[in-house]
Parts: structure tokens; C-alpha cells; sequence
């Protein structure tokens, strides 16, 4: 048994449906709580991000397409565990593991033959040749076979993180895809994916500004929501549906937003942005407010966290909360889910679950991950 004295070393890697980058840490798990020692953020080049997007829908030769975008992705990824190492002035040998989320492209759990799939583009193979370090990686695919929704995955964390005794507690990640982790006072958790997160509004963004996010919310900030476009927006079947539910760009993407657009006349680009803006918001607040309880704070991480805009329609719509980042709570919102997956490293090379039967839907607690030894 390790000591809380002496350091037990993980490194998380996590490239989520924003497709903005890797997020990399370096994490200490001796103790009681997940500790960050190190963080780590690489964007993506254009290509790579660009072939990575394309991905999510059939195109052709897309299984040669693939492996390769895969190979990218795991040197991308050794990159950042090198920067990290170089960083912390670390060899490999004293990281015990490395957990890689991989870059999911398609999510479609339960459907078509009763058990569906979850893929996520990666390499872990090549990830533990370029680095020399053990990587645990298709986190996803064990908790889908035990009748799962593969995720969302975090809520187990958010627990090990933030969970205290006697306190509820609300976690919202806004990343391109929102979910909630709902932490009882009485150690029970709840979790499961609100509906969109920054994915359309990215993408809106970049096709009419050229930027690949609206920074601090200003631009959707500067629009008028239009009803009639968020009532067809809101109509969307997912946002009613009660949970387990997991979701992703196989559903809330460009095609969905413009077969909704083209069912009404020429709306400005910057109404249109603060309609998506508060799709969100009322996706989360919603979630959030079925679940509120007796909780007083919502802590958020994720991209969406860094939104000013958004934030802000967050609290107007839950006057009731404290609505604060992860920050306030130990972990700042661009480190969560990067540490989340080297908690899930953890976990599996101690062969504890790391999913919650509770977010996902499993038919019990499962350890999750492939083992690829240095």
C-alpha cells in the first residue's frame, strides 16, 4: 500500500467534444483527494482539428482516415505529457500511469442491436511506445457493454473530489456537451448530460467570426434571443427525456442547428448566437433546478465556465444558487476532467469501478479501461 506521504503519480489527458485541444495533468493520488501538481493545455493545428471534426460524420474511406487521425491524436497527446514531465522535471518512470480519454466521434449507447457503441479515436498502443509510460485508455466501452450510457463519467469523480459529508453539492461541466453531477449530503450522486454546451455556439462562432469561441460571451452578449428560434430549439426530444442520458455531437451539430434555421427567415448572426447562448443556459438550468434540493452552490468547470455571458443567465435563471467555478472547490475548471481520467488510471490499475450505475444506467459498478504496459 502506498503512503499518503509518497507521492502515486497519474497523468490525465482529455480532448472532449469542444475539440479545442489536450488538457494535460500531472496528478498526485496518495491522498484523500486527487491533486493537481501540474496543467498542461495544446491546442489543436488546423488539420488535425479539422480532420477530427470530419470524423463525427460518414465520409469516405473514414476507417483509413481514422487510424491515422488516431496516430495524431496519441503523438499530440505524447507531447503533452513530455511538456508536462519537462515541466515538473520527472522522468516517465515516475508516473505510474497515464489515462487517455481519446477523441469521441460517434455515441449512439442502446441503439441499433440493443447495446449500440461509444468510439473514441485514439492510440494507446502508440501513446505507451512514444512515452514509455502505461496508458489506460477506452474508458467508455466497458460501462456501455453492462447496458450503459459509457458516460457521462466524471460524476464519480466530482464525488472523490468535491464530495463532502452533510453538504449537497451541484457540478456542471460546460464543455462541448453539458452534464450535471447531482452530490447528496448523504454520499449519493446523480449524474447525466443536459443537452448542448459550447459545441453549437463554437461552431457558430468560427462559421460568422472567425474565432473558435465567443470570448467572455461578448458577442452572443451583444444579440437578442429570438423566441421563435429557441422554441424550435427547445423542442428537441433529448432535453425532455429523463435520465441515464448521454449525448453528443451525433445529435446537437451544424445539420441540427440548420434544419431548424431554415424553418424561419434570415435571423442576424449575433441573435443567433445569443439564442444558442441561452439554449444552453436553460438546458443546464433546467437540469439543475429538478435537482436542487437542498443544495445552495452550482460549481461549474469546462470551457463554458470562462463565458461571462453565460454565467451570468446561469444565475439569473438560478437565483437560488451560488453559482461559482470549480475554482472555489480546489480544482480550476480547465483541470477537472483531465484529472478525472488520470483518477480513472487510478482506479483501474487498482481494479476498483469507475463508473456510477446511478449516471450511466450500467447494470453495476465496472472497472473501466484497457491496461497498454509501458
Amino acid at each position: 500500500m502506498t503512503s499518503a506521504s509518497t507521492p502515486e503519480l497519474y497523468i490525465g489527458l482529455m480532448s472532449g467534444t469542444s475539440l479545442d485541444g489536450v488538457d494535460a495533468v500531472l496528478a498526485d493520488l496518495s491522498g484523500p483527494r486527487c491533486r493537481v501538481l501540474r496543467h498542461h493545455a495544446a491546442p489543436f493545428d488546423a488539420a488535425t482539428r479539422s480532420e477530427l471534426l470530419a470524423l463525427n460524420s460518414p465520409g469516405a474511406n473514414e476507417l483509413h482516415r481514422a487510424a491515422l487521425a488516431a496516430n495524431a491524436l496519441a503523438r499530440s497527446y505524447a507531447a503533452a505529457v513530455q511538456a508536462l514531465l519537462e515541466g515538473a522535471r520527472l522522468p516517465a518512470s515516475s508516473v505510474r500511469a497515464i489515462g487517455a480519454h481519446g477523441q469521441t466521434v460517434r455515441h449512439r449507447p442502446g441503439e441499433f442491436d440493443g447495446t449500440g457503441y461509444t468510439l473514441q479515436l485514439n492510440s494507446p498502443a502508440l501513446l505507451a511506445e512514444l512515452t514509455g509510460i502505461t496508458v489506460v485508455a477506452d474508458f467508455r466501452a466497458r460501462d456501455v457493454a453492462a447496458g450503459g450510457q459509457g458516460a457521462p463519467l466524471v460524476p464519480a469523480f466530482h464525488q472523490h473530489m468535491f464530495g463532502q459529508p452533510g453538504q449537497d453539492l451541484l457540478v456542471l461541466n460546460i464543455g462541448g456537451i453539458a452534464n450535471l453531477s447531482v452530490l447528496g449530503a448523504d454520499g449519493s450522486v446523480l449524474g447525466f448530460d443536459c443537452g448542448p454546451g459550447n459545441a453549437l455556439m463554437d461552431y457558430w462562432c468560427q462559421r460568422h467570426t472567425g474565432q473558435a469561441f465567443d470570448h467572455d460571451g461578448a458577442w452572443g452578449g451583444s444579440g437578442q434571443v429570438q423566441p421563435g428560434l429557441l422554441a424550435l430549439l427547445e423542442d428537441e426530444p433529448f432535453l425532455r427525456q429523463p435520465p441515464p442520458k448521454s449525448t453528443g455531437r451525433d445529435l446537437f451539430n451544424p445539420q441540427w442547428l440548420h434544419a431548424r434555421l431554415e424553418r424561419l427567415g434570415t435571423i442576424p448572426p449575433e441573435d443567433v448566437q445569443a439564442t444558442l447562448t441561452e439554449l444552453t443556459a436553460k438546458a443546464c438550468a433546467a437540469s439543475a433546478y429538478s435537482y436542487q434540493k437542498n443544495s445552495e452552490m452550482l460549481a461549474v468547470c469546462g470551457g463554458g465556465a470562462f463565458n461571462g455571458y453565460l454565467m451570468a443567465r446561469l444565475q439569473a435563471l438560478l437565483p437560488a444558487l451560488r453559482i461559482d467555478t470549480t475554482t472555489a472547490h480546489g480544482l480550476p475548471p480547465l483541470q477537472v476532467e483531465a484529472a478525472a481520467f488520470a483518477w480513472l488510471a487510478h482506479q483501474a490499475l487498482h481494479g476498483l469501478p469507475g463508473n456510477l450505475p446511478s449516471a450511466t444506467g450500467a447494470q453495476g459498478a465496472r472497472v473501466l479501461g484497457g491496461i497498454y504496459p509501458a
